[in-house]
């Protein structure tokens, strides 16, 4: 997690930087996906990297980003409940803040609290 003053200086810096190459070096998980779906989920991901890099934040409308968070949310769920173990991103390729403001949309979403995640985890032991 970020320091107070680590913090500040991030916003300071400029809403838009590089990712670390680790981003688009994605870690297969325990079970290959041998359909297209796959190529196509890489080749969008590395588009919407390249927009984030050239400052195009708009490349996809809120309305298909909301619909690609939620069907990659469905299948990581999915794929968790079946007994697969990995996790949904490589570990260190995106940022602490990345992860907050994401986790922190995800519960403004399901109208869920922070409380409320760490009494599920305690009751399910995830």
């Amino acid at each position: 997690m970020s320091s107070p003053k680590r913090a500040a200086k991030a916003v300071s810096k400029p809403a838009v930087k590089p990712r670390p190459a680790a981003v688009s070096a994605m870690t297969k998980p325990s079970v290959a996906v041998g359909n297209g779906a796959s190529a196509e989920a890489k080749r969008l991901a590395a588009t919407l990297e390249r927009s984030i890099v050239d400052g195009k934040l708009d490349a996809v409308t809120v309305d298909a980003l909301q619909t690609l968070i939620a069907a990659a949310c469905r299948v990581y769920s999915a794929r968790t409940e079946a007994g697969e173990q990995f996790a949904p991103v490589p570990k260190n390729s995106i940022s602490a803040t990345d992860v907050m403001v994401t986790a922190s949309g995800l519960l403004r979403s399901a109208d869920l609290a922070v409380f409320e995640l760490g009494m599920w985890q305690s009751w399910t032991g995830r």
